[in-house]
């Protein structure tokens, strides 16, 4: 589905600002991860791409995303712990239409764990707006 210019414009407002040492601690996190690598390129890109949601999402939408032991696993391949990389929500989390509803819930370690049964949530859960 495509948006219009003006939520693109209101989505660019909202992306995590960076400042030129975020960028380099990005870049070599990027870098050390490739070289030292091994396995499925789709785990490698997912682990790259999950880096580059972080500043943006926070650490908080990215567990309701990924279970815990991918986590795990991208964690193992950047070589990072998202809860101390990654603020708990960035600039961009209410796009995650998920965890807008686990804050809307009310318990967002319950959503998380999948104790708080909802088809909306689980439908949603990596959705972004």
């Amino acid at each position: 589905m495509a948006l219009t210019q003006a939520e693109v414009t209101k989505n660019l407002h909202r992306l995590a600002p960076y400042n030129k040492d975020r960028v380099e601690k990005l870049h070599d996190i990027e870098r050390q991860a490739f070289a030292r690598f091994r396995g499925q390129f789709d785990e490698l890109e997912a682990a790259l791409g999950m880096l580059h949601l972080g500043d943006h999402v926070g650490w908080k939408p990215l567990v309701l995303i990924h279970n815990k032991r991918t986590i795990r696993k991208y964690e193992a391949i950047l070589g990072i712990e998202i809860r101390e990389f990654f603020p708990p929500e960035g600039p961009s989390a209410e796009r995650s239409l998920g965890y807008s509803l686990a804050k809307k819930i009310g318990n967002f370690w319950k959503a998380v764990s999948g104790e708080i049964k909802s088809d909306e949530l689980k439908a949603q859960r990596r959705e972004i707006a």
